[in-house]
């Protein structure tokens, strides 16, 4: 984090795209084989700094492969924020960088080790949880603050005071949606079809089907698949209508649930649905018939179709940086993830010449501290613990003509 080094490298970067042509905010390259995007964001270039302080953050997540979608999404809402806090001309400017870990633990690793020599001051992913778990082992070793926007397994922060999660844990959700479907009796026998090859799902589940007695819930179907791949859920979805249950929960992502609803109706087979924030961007999923998410409830920090000011400012920003993409709650998530960073290095102190070992400990004291909290687009007054896990509110939401509304 050496300021005179990030002026020389932003004013290289401006005359570089001179040279090129090229007036765009990110630079995409491959680097041994991995696609990265950089960009130090908004209209900030290498003399407007006035004294500020440089914060290089350094993302990793899936920009390409299955699951793409996820990535994308934390890198985009990332930038908007990354955007945003660059245009304030603050005390401290960011500069951004995100590595593609096409959603495999060994990529991911080598990303982090790019970042490493990029060398980077604070690890913002990864986007899935066995790739974090993967990183956040590294990062621990070597004393590297690092916050995630979706890597919601307990494994990626156990034993480890260096990692925080903007998301919501798996167990969490499972409980909180247990507690959900009693006490707004939506059901009392239950089905669940869930990804038993899936940290996150089998997570969800597992905390799900512990509450469910307490709730008075009978769970009188449970089902597996081992791959988000699969496209025949047949077996599946007959057993949960043979036993007789009036809510299916999904603790799954959105592309195998478009299949599991596909094939439901296509049997006749019309219960309640019930999902977690896996679940969320099945609106925008290509080729989808919306019609089948008519009446779909899930968990979700954030609701894409709320009117308030920063909600509106963030989707036409997300957008406009994206092609026209409609933003999901990973990339409220991402956009989340940078201002809790850059308010924890406003209430830390941290100045230019901090190894990143300094930054990682300022970080966990400011994000740990009882005064500090952080009002984002997935929860207000969002407050940590020392195991690294987030405190907010879950919203409910259940689709109705093709939209998310508040229940």
């Amino acid at each position: 984090m050496k300021k005179f080094l990030a002026l020389f490298m932003a004013a290289a970067m401006v005359l570089a795209m001179v040279a090129c042509g090229n007036g765009g905010n990110n630079a995409n390259s491959g680097t041994g084989g991995n696609n990265d995007q950089s960009s130090t964001g908004g209209n900030i270039d290498g003399d407007s700094t006035g004294g500020a302080v440089t914060l290089k953050i350094g993302g990793i997540g899936p920009l390409t492969g299955g699951v793409a979608i996820y990535g994308n999404a934390t890198y985009w809402g990332a930038q908007v924020a990354v955007d945003e806090i660059n245009a304030m001309q603050s005390d401290i400017r960011i500069e951004y960088k995100y590595e593609d870990d096409e959603g495999d633990n060994e990529k991911a690793i080598n990303a982090y080790r790019s970042l490493q020599d990029w060398e980077v001051d604070v690890i913002y992913g990864c986007t899935t949880s066995a790739p974090c778990v993967a990183v956040a082992g590294e990062t621990f070793a070597d004393r590297y603050f690092q916050l995630t926007p979706s890597a919601s397994s307990t494994d990626v922060t156990a034993g480890r005071d260096n990692v925080f999660q903007i998301c919501f844990t798996d167990p969490n959700q499972g409980v909180t949606a247990a507690k959900y479907i009693a006490e707004n009796k939506m059901a009392a026998k239950i089905a669940v079809i869930y990804n038993n090859a899936d940290p996150y799902s089998t997570g969800i589940y597992e905390a799900f089907a512990a509450e469910a007695p307490n709730q008075g819930l009978e769970v009188v179907s449970v089902s597996t698949f081992s791959s988000d791949e699969n496209v025949d859920f047949s077996v599946q979805v007959r057993d949960a209508q043979s036993s007789g249950a009036e809510l299916v929960f999904l603790p799954i992502y959105y592309t195998p649930a478009s299949n599991i609803l596909k094939q439901a109706k296509d049997i006749g087979y019309a219960p309640k649905f019930f999902g977690a924030d896996g679940m969320d961007g099945i609106l925008t999923m290509a080729g989808f018939d919306l019609s089948l998410a008519e009446g779909l409830m899930l968990m979700t920090p954030f609701n894409a179709y709320a009117t308030d000011e920063r909600t509106v400012t963030f989707i036409d920003s997300y957008k406009k940086l994206s092609g026209g993409v409609e933003p999901n709650q990973f990339a409220a998530d991402g956009y989340d993830c940078v201002y809790a960073i850059y308010e924890a290095a406003k209430k830390a102190g941290i100045s230019d010449g901090m190894s990143h070992e300094d930054i990682c400990a300022a970080l966990i004291s400011a994000f740990t501290d009882s005064g500090f909290s952080v009002d984002g687009l997935t929860g207000s007054g969002m407050v940590w613990n020392t195991n690294g896990e987030v405190s907010k509110e879950p919203v409910a939401v259940v689709i109705e003509n093709g939209a998310y509304v508040n229940m």
